[in-house]
């Protein structure tokens, strides 16, 4: 199995790096020269291409990851699709519902694997995180926040819900298993017209549990929680402490006793954690995926959920 990465840009130097190390890296196309000359200069054996026609013509690229900006997405998939190759996707799938069911009818009827980069589903403290609540640990589901927030960096081309939120949209509808049955969203434009910098989103879910996303690139220090609160516990997912700091169990409660609330507070336990980088599990799915057959958490049926769940959150911060 060889693995050709169009986009040698920021995160896809990532993929490169991550699929040379395991062995993979065949060929890198980017239209930009002189990201194939800074690859050239580190994977001297790795082809490399300007045109994605001409990438598509090489004998040793048997699958494809796409790490390019996601206006180019829909396109460059249903081409890799229609070649017959397997195909990985950075976040989001595409821009638009249409083509993402289009791209998720293609792949299925052609039998080929289609994942998308949501990253997080291979974080050691989410997969300990989804274990809590599968085994009863936090008790029935409650609600869900997030905040994924830093200064920088500031795109032009996609807004902070855009940008940022899909990795938490995803992670929630894995906890909730469920779609959404309405949403609302409210953002700000500060540095440019219409690019919203900021973005808090409510999400409503069957059975009364309910979550919000807060992202923002202006903001004054890194903070990216994840917190889920349970009828029996709560955690925290906070991926800017370290490894043996990532996830916290709280085994606080609130009783009710002749209609008086009671809390019951706990101390904060660390959950230990099987560490490994992220970014080399996502990896390794994806080949487990398109050689073996293994079908990893973020789907492209999975990043079709995604996507609906943006479009709906970018119709309500439009008409706010």
């Amino acid at each position: 199995m060889k693995i050709g990465i169009i986009g040698a840009g920021h995160w896809g130097s990532n993929l490169i790096r991550n699929y040379a190390e395991m062995g993979y890296l065949s060929a890198v196309c980017d239209q930009d020269h002189k990201l194939l000359q800074q690859v050239s200069k580190i994977y001297s054996k790795v082809a490399l291409y300007q045109d994605p026609n001409e990438f598509l013509k090489d004998r040793h690229v048997d699958a494809v990851v796409i790490a390019t900006p996601p206006i180019s997405h829909y396109s460059l998939a249903k081409m890799m699709l229609l070649a017959g190759k397997p195909t990985f996707v950075e976040k989001p799938l595409c821009l638009c519902v249409a083509e993402a069911e289009e791209l998720v009818a293609l792949a299925a009827e052609r039998s080929l694997p289609l994942m998308v980069g949501h990253l997080l589903h291979y974080h050691p403290a989410f997969k300990a995180l989804q274990n809590l609540l599968d085994s009863g640990k936090l008790g029935q589901l409650r609600y869900i926040y997030s905040h994924r927030l830093a200064l920088g960096k500031v795109r032009r081309e996609e807004n902070a819900l855009w940008s940022f939120a899909p990795h938490d949209i995803s992670m929630v509808l894995a906890l909730t298993q469920n779609m959404p049955q309405s949403v609302t969203a409210h953002g700000s434009s500060f540095i440019t017209p219409n690019i919203a910098d900021t973005t808090i989103s409510y999400l409503n879910f069957p059975y009364g549990v309910r979550a919000h996303i807060f992202v923002s690139w202006l903001h004054p220090y890194k903070d990216q929680r994840f917190v889920v609160v349970g009828s029996e516990g709560m955690a925290v997912f906070d991926d800017v402490q370290p490894p043996e700091a990532k996830l916290l169990l709280y085994s606080h409660k609130v009783d009710v006793t002749y209609g008086l609330p009671t809390v019951q507070r706990a101390e904060a336990t660390p959950i230990p954690l099987a560490w490994s980088e992220p970014l080399r599990s996502e990896c390794e799915a994806f080949i487990e995926f398109a050689h073996r057959g293994k079908i990893p958490p973020s789907t492209g049926a999975e990043g079709l959920r995604v996507l609906r769940v943006l479009t709906m959150l970018q119709q309500s911060l439009d008409n706010t």
